[in-house]
């Protein structure tokens, strides 16, 4: 089986299509769909809880549908050329490091001033990743808290096995949620990771490469930080054990 690149003009069109579908069917991450036990809201909502919660093609149509409609209602004189540059914009790396190189060196034919740009864009995403380990972080301590009276309770015979696993599935889907976010921040990360060795390889700056390199080192790093307190938590829900 083979797969033929779209254009970005084409697969915009495409983006833009689909967006409609994941706005409306995909924003409830983490609400119970199936009817299980729904996530914290903190988890669910709030301006850091959509960036991470899709990756790849989702990710890319939401962003790309919303900037482009923003276009159309815009009084720009090339819609066209806003929505593509606005779509593009919008997906990131969410669609590949190949991609999104392609489409920055469309942009900046100056090596050195598309390595600031790539770099800008590590910087942004790394703010995100550090408000959203705030808002997981306070979840994480409410949970552990919680974690620690349902375990008390079950060794007093104060809460039977029902209710213990009712309480728990609402930790369970938090614990979801959030490993969820950090698989598609590490993706982010290699997708970034894979920018700068081809660039590297095709011989940029090496001080402007290795200023790269540190931001998305320090990215890894607020992604370990937000790995390391859900794996904590995730150790003590499972220390629970039900009959």
């Amino acid at each position: 089986m083979s797969f033929t690149l779209l254009k970005p003009s084409t697969l915009l069109v495409a983006l833009g299509l689909s967006a409609t579908l994941i706005l409306s069917g995909c924003a409830s991450t983490g609400s119970g769909l199936l009817g299980g036990a729904s996530a914290d809201p903190r988890l669910t909502s709030g301006s850091d809880a959509q960036f991470f919660s899709k990756s790849g093609f989702q990710a890319c149509a939401t962003g790309a549908g919303v900037a482009a409609l923003a276009c159309l209602a815009s009084n720009a004189g090339n819609k066209p050329a806003c929505m593509l540059v606005a779509g593009i914009a919008a997906c990131g790396v969410a669609m590949g490091g190949n991609y999104y190189l392609d489409q920055r060196r469309s942009e900046y034919a100056n090596t050195n001033e598309r390595l600031k740009a790539i770099t800008s864009d590590v910087q942004a995403d790394t703010q995100r990743i550090v408000a959203r380990t705030e808002t997981a972080y306070a979840v994480i301590q409410d949970d552990k808290r919680h974690l620690a009276q349902i375990q008390k309770q079950i060794a007093t015979k104060q809460m039977d096995e029902a209710k213990a696993k009712t309480e728990l599935a609402q930790i369970d889907q938090n614990i979801e949620v959030m490993n969820r976010d950090l698989a598609n921040m590490t993706k982010r990360a290699e997708e970034y990771e894979k920018v700068a060795q081809q660039e590297r390889s095709d011989g940029a700056n090496k001080n402007n490469v290795a200023k790269l390199d540190k931001d998305i080192a320090n990215m890894r790093s607020k992604i370990n930080v937000l790995q390391s307190e859900v794996a904590s938590l995730y150790d003590q829900r499972n220390a629970i054990k039900l009959g």
